[in-house]
């Protein structure tokens, strides 16, 4: 599947292999995504075709441009608008799936919508039909709406942002994204100046925008729907920004004559200069559209641009015009279109002429009777096409049997999205709804219910006998977090392998969680410092070290070890050389008196017992006994002392250290 898209992203590119051209194909991001071709290329971002090996399912992965980023503003902007996107679910919105960072890769994943843009459309067959124009701006305007009553501005209407399928569906892509560029100096370099064709005046003047400035960009682009151009050009993006400012937008139907006024004045009113008169939001624009949509009639002769151009969605084998679906929530009216007037020549007349205050009295009546009748229609009229509407009831929390039934009295469609984990809410319970709670709708609308998964859990995935990484990556795979490394002594597992985790393997635990894991740290240099240097290189002989003594002149005692290398407590491979330094050995009473003639009095000496082979309590107590002081130093576990200094059998002054090693 994923090769025969890339071969034809590769055909839609003029045939040039992307493998060899872009360092990111074939790159496998944050373990999941593999990049197979590049679809796009713009001026803030890449577009890839990619494999959710995860999930086995292809993928759109966005990838930010290097200036954006390394802004750490931007990145910081571009994740939390990213979340927000990602909760926005409607069928006319291109779903993001999830965000991340890989080394110097900042990117979003998306859903794939094989396709064309509206721009493209543009290109190949210039204006469109008022009719058609609805048909293509309604899905626009309800996924705008959506977003809207989810409190997000979209910030970059435009027809590069519209993605049409062949099978019809139109999709709006890029919600957050101009949002996030706001928070980096990008905006001084120019990077939205490519869109200042739809920018409203509020933008221009102040930056700011808000769900009105959408409203505008919507009307630009209805505009260019029609007429196959923009309202505003200039030779340089200021003189098109003074242009939205200073100018009214020119009605539709004076570049084509045949547009109906209905279209100026859609147009007009979503383009005024000042917000607030503008439609409220994209749904205020969406009614009205509509409503144009149901009384513009259908075109019988299509214009030429119509005749040689196949219509979005044809794709290269196109044969004849596709018209696209009736847009979502929005179905389109089933009646007829309304018939063209006949006209009715006045035949002859053979009677005599009647008296002129006669024909005047009979001609009032005609008018009267007409005015009459017109204004009865106008009413019946009135009645029969105003919209119904309807609020949105609360339904988060009801089983979706429920919830069917609350929408089905209001006269309100109902559509099960994918499901989504919750902590809070129960398996099979309504998660949220889109339109929201509290939103005015036409009848007939079709609301989204998503439903909860309940809680979460995965289970903790066996990683005993792992390397660290590998670990890593196996718990990121289950949906986990690693925590806490600790690294313990293990003569019997090869050092950096895991040893288990915990929770433990097995155990079902919240999704994200973290897993701590203990690891096999091999050998531990033991400490040696102090210890006797026959003993010392004996010990370390025993752990499977290869061990060299250097000898040099010291204060310390003689014989005893004053440095090692590797440092104590370092890991270790069996098999390692290791060098200890030992203060040369000579007489102890010469190095003790240094001169000193009493310092070998035979009357303050003690004998030092022989305590290796007892436990530690017993040693102790029995070198406290006759005066020492002990000093004690951990080798292995157990409580039996292996090694002592000084050796038994010396004498040594009263009050003197003994230390023991068990």
């Amino acid at each position: 599947m994923v090769r025969r898209l890339r071969r034809e992203n590769d055909r839609k590119l003029g045939g040039v292999d992307t493998t060899t051209s872009d360092p990111l194909v074939g790159r496998l991001l944050d373990g999941r995504y593999r990049i197979e071709s590049r679809i796009a290329q713009g001026g803030m971002a890449s577009v890839y075709l990619a494999l959710d090996v995860r999930l086995d399912r292809t993928v759109a992965v966005k990838v930010m441009h290097r200036s954006l980023a390394d802004d750490p503003s931007f990145v910081r902007r571009f994740i939390g608008e990213a979340k927000t996107v990602a909760s926005l679910s409607h069928p006319n919105v291109v779903q993001v799936f999830d965000q991340g960072t890989d080394g110097d890769v900042v990117y979003l994943s998306m859903e794939y919508v094989p396709g064309k843009t509206l721009r493209d459309v543009l290109r190949e067959r210039g204006r469109l039909p008022a009719r058609e124009a609805l048909e293509l701006l309604i899905p626009v305007l309800a996924a705008l709406g959506a977003a809207h009553q989810a409190q997000m501005v979209h910030r970059d209407v435009k027809p590069e942002n519209v993605l049409l399928t062949a099978d019809g569906r139109v999709k709006v892509v890029d919600f957050g994204l101009a949002r996030a560029i706001e928070a980096t100096n990008q905006t001084r370099t120019g990077v939205m100046i490519g869109t200042i064709g739809y920018m409203s005046p509020e933008q221009v003047t102040t930056g700011g925008a808000d769900v009105r400035s959408d409203v505008y960009a919507a009307g630009i682009m209805l505009f260019e729907l029609v007429t196959g151009q923009q309202p505003y050009d200039g030779e340089t993006p200021m003189s098109v920004a003074y242009r939205h400012v200073h100018d009214t937008v020119a009605a539709p139907s004076s570049l084509v004559a045949e547009l109906p006024q209905l279209i100026d004045g859609l147009v007009a009113h979503a383009t005024q200069r000042d917000p607030d008169n503008r439609p409220a939001d994209a749904t205020a624009m969406l009614v009205a559209a509509v409503e144009a949509h149901r009384l513009v009639p259908r075109t019988t002769t299509p214009p030429a641009s119509r005749m040689s151009h196949s219509m979005p969605g044809s794709g290269a084998h196109g044969t004849g015009e596709q018209r696209p679906s009736a847009p979502y929530g929005h179905p389109a009216p089933a009646r007829d279109d309304v018939p063209n007037q006949t006209r009715v020549q006045p035949r002859a007349s053979t009677e005599p002429p009647v008296a002129e205050a006669p024909r005047r009295t009979r001609w009032a009546l005609l008018v009267a009777a007409a005015v009459v009748t017109v204004a009865a229609v106008t009413l019946v009229g009135f009645h029969v096409t105003r919209p119904v509407m309807v609020k949105v009831p609360e339904l988060a929390g009801q089983s979706l049997e429920q919830a069917r039934k609350r929408l089905g009295a209001l006269r309100l469609n109902v559509e099960v999205a994918r499901g989504k984990y919750h902590e809070q809410t129960g398996k099979g319970l309504v998660l949220s709804s889109n339109p929201a709670p509290g939103t005015e709708v036409v009848e007939e609308t079709t609301v989204m219910l998503v439903p909860s998964l309940g809680a979460k859990r995965v289970t903790v995935p066996k990683i005993q006998g792992m390397s660290v990484t590998d670990a890593r990556s196996t718990i990121a795979a289950a949906g986990l977090q690693i925590g806490a490394v600790r690294r313990y002594e293990n003569l019997q597992v090869p050092r950096g392998t895991v040893l288990k985790s915990s929770p433990d393997v097995g155990e079902r635990i919240r999704e994200g969680a973290r897993v701590d894991i203990l690891v096999s740290a091999g050998m531990r240099m033991p400490d040696v410092s102090g210890m006797p240097k026959d003993e010392a290189a004996a010990y370390l002989g025993e752990r499977g070290l290869a061990v060299t003594v250097n000898e040099i002149d010291d204060d310390a005692e003689p014989c005893t070890v004053i440095a090692q290398n590797p440092k104590a407590r370092s890991e270790v491979d069996q098999g390692l050389p290791v060098t200890v330094t030992v203060s040369r050995c000579r007489d102890f009473w010469e190095w003790l008196s240094n001169g000193d003639t009493e310092a070998d009095d035979d009357a303050n000496n003690v004998m030092v017992p022989q305590v290796s082979g007892k436990t530690v309590a017993d040693a102790r107590n029995e070198l406290q006994a006759l005066g020492f002081k002990v000093k004690i130093r951990k080798l292995l576990s157990g409580d039996v002392v292996r090694y002592q200094r000084p050796a038994p059998g010396n004498e040594r002054p009263h009050g003197s250290d003994v230390h023991l090693w068990y």
